[in-house]
């Protein structure tokens, strides 16, 4: 394996010193200890399960010193402790394996090989120990997590669970400690009154909110709240999704200018609900809840977990809007009442009003696609109180998400779904049987309303997209944001995050982004990065604002790379401006010496009836079709082999100059690295479930890692976009087109982050129907490519 560490924070000798006695490693009688003396100090301090005489010694005599001694022989011997000797029990510490992972006559190349970070002193005096051990408490196991948080989850920090809410929370190189009892942990629900009225009942929506929060509070501990917007969390209607999904099996057709279709409106309240009575205590508990692993794994460190589903949702108010500024301003009231500027309530009749007391204000909100979606909204609007998001495949314009440059366009691995879909699907309110009778006449007036303002007759970008772009108000963000994003995301595809990544760019916001080689996944879990020590040290800053230089510690941009297994690397940057190739298409491929040429080639859309039918049942089927068969229904061009590595980095831009047989048409174009090699698995490999403990007796996740596939591959997707040919120029304007009529565009196809091995081939293909992503009408039309006047732009890195 491969460590990559990047939130260990360089701190002084002091600051070690001061952790360390806290944490009960130091103390006045360590101070007259020589070097190794100290060493088998701390050493004993790892004793957990069995601290006694007989503990101590079975883990003396069981443990490697040298490549043919134990601890216990050393000892013996009274051989002061070397390098060596610290890096060969340190890997036993850190659970790696003798003869797998190391070599016990070597382990400093070990050391080096899993990147582990690296000795700097001789330990020949106490303060080099001192060094050494504090670096070691920071280290990863082989299990995926820091050294003191895998003691943590060994009841570590158990007798610091007494200490008085006055002397918490406690911070370890920057980084919040799990000194708070799991099993004090107080749940509660409370119900935030919005300034919406989206069921048009008269009344203000009340939106149910889920709170865990540390015993501490209840004695004057005020703590940060990480907060969690999941449309999905009070459940899903799967089967009403189903049913209302639309069908693809439709075909293209000439668009005229038309009028934009109305949106749907909601009243304004204009009263409050009124007060009866105030109180401090909450009279409902959490029963059961959809978790994040990344807010189990905080909850015990300090932070208020809060969850909210909002508008439309069991045990709350109004409808689901997908994405709606509604949904925004209902999204933000929670952060609102968390910082004392909204009044929540302690059940949905009572009106007894209940405040955040126990909340310092600071908010943070995380999660991934929908849920990083709505934090990504909250972001734009600069409410108070927000200091960060941690947004994971998340969405900045929904049009990007069902439409692109014209056309109705599903998120990969969902042909048929759309905003109505989605609004259907989490409209939880139906599991509430009585609730749902009474607003069902009125939420399906809505959907009906949802479908015909999001047009799918056109796929042009109106105002209800427009409604539920957050682009524009980039500029509003006042809150640090950190994103992550899978670089084989086919579902909220590259340009979402890349264009909030672009648009932070000139905003006085720290900005950090994630790249790895998933898909809609989260990486939480990871062994080959410390991911959960990024939060945690990003959290701590942002929230309980420790002076850890987070901003600075942590690298803009991680990216893992697609070739090494276990590598990530950082730059400060995507994409360089000023840097990038170019290749024209020919009939011999992509070639970078532009050549004068009047060569053309053709592809039909049409397929015979069984083929047609085989591609709509199975779309990888087609997708291995499309890009390794000479076939009619496409063109592809390759370049030559690469005698060296390429980074390609960027938004890559395709100009074409075509022509169509009929009135009507869409272009389609995939990227594609040709050569045949191990790629990573789609899927990460489970490397021990549930063997990642959050803390003591507490919640556990899976360990998961990519690992490269058993068999090679010959090809692999890296990029690809589409386009109507009546929106060559936007797609809110509708351009004239013509059965026969040459025209020219330029197609910026989804961002890329790749790196191109040697001996391996850039291939593009351009087609026109998607099996897996656009409609399917197999209609009989030739596309004509002028390849004169056709080329490809990447940017690259030097």
């Amino acid at each position: 394996m491969k460590n990559n560490q990047f939130a260990i924070q360089p701190v002084s000798t002091h600051q070690k010193i001061a952790e360390l006695t806290q944490l009960g490693f130091l103390d006045d009688q360590t101070d007259q200890l020589t070097a190794t003396e100290l060493w088998y100090h701390f050493l004993r301090h790892t004793m957990l399960e069995n601290p006694s005489e007989a503990g101590w010694h079975a883990f003396l005599t069981q443990t490697l010193a040298t490549s043919d001694l134990t601890l216990a022989e050393c000892r013996a011997q009274q051989r002061p402790v070397s390098r060596h000797m610290f890096q060969l029990v340190a890997l036993q510490l850190l659970a790696f394996e003798v003869d797998v992972d190391y070599d016990p006559a070597h382990p400093d190349v070990a050391w080096r090989t899993i990147q582990l970070p690296a000795l700097e002193h001789a330990l020949d005096q106490p303060a080099a120990i001192i060094d050494a051990w504090y670096l070691l408490l920071c280290t990863h196991t082989k299990n995926g997590q820091s050294f003191i948080d895998a003691l943590t989850s060994r009841g570590f920090l158990v007798p610091l669970y007494q200490l008085p809410a006055t002397q918490k929370p406690l911070f370890f190189n920057g980084k919040a400690l799990a000194v708070f009892d799991p099993t004090q942990l107080i749940n509660e629900v409370v119900y935030v009154e919005t300034d919406l009225d989206t069921d048009s009942d008269g009344q203000r929506d009340l939106i149910k909110v889920e709170i865990t929060r540390p015993a501490e509070t209840n004695d004057g501990l005020q703590i940060p709240a990480v907060y969690t917007a999941s449309p999905y969390n009070q459940g899903t209607n799967d089967a009403w999704g189903e049913k209302m999904t639309h069908s693809v099996a439709t075909k293209l057709t000439h668009k005229d200018p038309q009028q934009q279709p109305d949106i749907p409106a909601f009243p304004t309240p204009t009263s409050h609900r009124s007060t009866q009575g105030e109180t401090t205590t909450a009279e409902e508990t959490v029963h059961h809840q959809a978790t994040y692993t990344l807010n189990n794994y905080l909850a015990v460190r300090g932070f208020a977990i809060i969850y909210s589903a909002g508008i439309g949702t069991k045990d709350s108010d109004g409808f689901q809007t997908c994405g709606s500024p509604e949904q925004t301003l209902a999204t933000i009231a929670v952060i609102e009442w968390l910082n004392g500027q909204r009044r929540a309530f302690t059940n949905r009749t009572d009106q007894i009003e209940i405040s955040a007391w126990w909340c310092s204000g600071n908010v943070a909100m995380t999660g991934r696609s929908y849920l990083g979606t709505l934090a990504t909204a909250a972001a734009t609007t600069g409410v108070t109180g927000l200091k960060t998001i941690i947004s994971e495949a998340a969405i900045s314009s929904w049009y990007d998400y069902y439409r692109e440059n014209g056309l109705v366009m599903a998120p990969g691995g969902f042909p048929g779904e759309d905003a109505d879909v989605l609004a259907a699907e989490t409209f939880s309110r139906t599991k509430n049987a009585g609730d749902y009778h009474h607003v069902q006449a009125a939420f399906n007036d809505y959907l009906q309303q949802m479908a015909r303002a999001m047009d799918r007759a056109t796929g042009n970008y109106n105002d209800f997209w427009r409604q539920r772009n957050y682009r524009p108000n980039i500029k509003n963000i006042q809150a640090d944001i950190m994103m992550v994003h899978g670089l084989n995301d086919w579902n909220v595809k590259l340009n979402q995050v890349k264009s909030l990544w672009d648009g932070l760019a000139d905003l006085p916001v720290a900005r950090k982004l994630v790249l790895h080689q998933g898909q809609h996944i989260y990486i939480n879990a990871f062994r080959s990065i410390d991911f959960t020590d990024i939060v945690n040290l990003w959290l701590s800053n942002k929230l309980w604002q420790v002076d850890n230089h987070a901003n600075d510690v942590l690298p803009d941009l991680i990216a893992q790379d697609n070739v090494v297994p276990e590598t990530w690397t950082s730059t400060d940057q995507w994409e360089q401006p000023g840097h990038a190739r170019q290749w024209q298409l020919t009939t011999d491929g992509l070639r970078e010496r532009a050549v004068a040429t009047t060569d053309s080639v053709t592809f039909n859309d049409q397929l015979p009836v069984d083929q047609f039918q085989t591609f709509s049942r199975q779309p990888t089927v087609w997708q291995t079709a499309l890009v390794t068969t000479n076939n009619a229904f496409s063109c592809q061009f390759k370049t030559p082999q690469f005698k060296d590595d390429l980074l390609l980095q960027g938004t890559p831009e395709l100009t074409v100059s075509l022509t169509v047989s009929v009135d009507h048409g869409m272009l389609s174009a995939q990227l594609v690295d040709y050569g045949t090699a191990r790629r990573f698995n789609v899927s990460p490999t489970m490397l021990n479930r549930q063997g990642l403990e959050l803390g003591y007796h507490w919640q556990k996740d899976d360990l998961r890692e990519f690992t490269l596939a058993d068999r090679p591959s010959d090809y692999h997707v890296i990029s690809f976009g589409h386009i109507n040919l009546q929106n060559r120029h936007s797609s809110a304007q509708i351009d004239a087109l013509a059965a026969g009529q040459r025209v020219a565009l330029t197609l910026k196809l989804q961002p890329i982050f790749h790196h191109l091995a040697a001996g391996h081939r850039l291939g593009l293909v351009l087609f026109s129907t998607d099996f897996g992503m656009t409609v399917r009408g197999n209609e009989a039309i030739t596309y004509r490519i002028e390849l004169g006047e056709s080329h490809l732009v990447i940017p690259t890195v030097r």
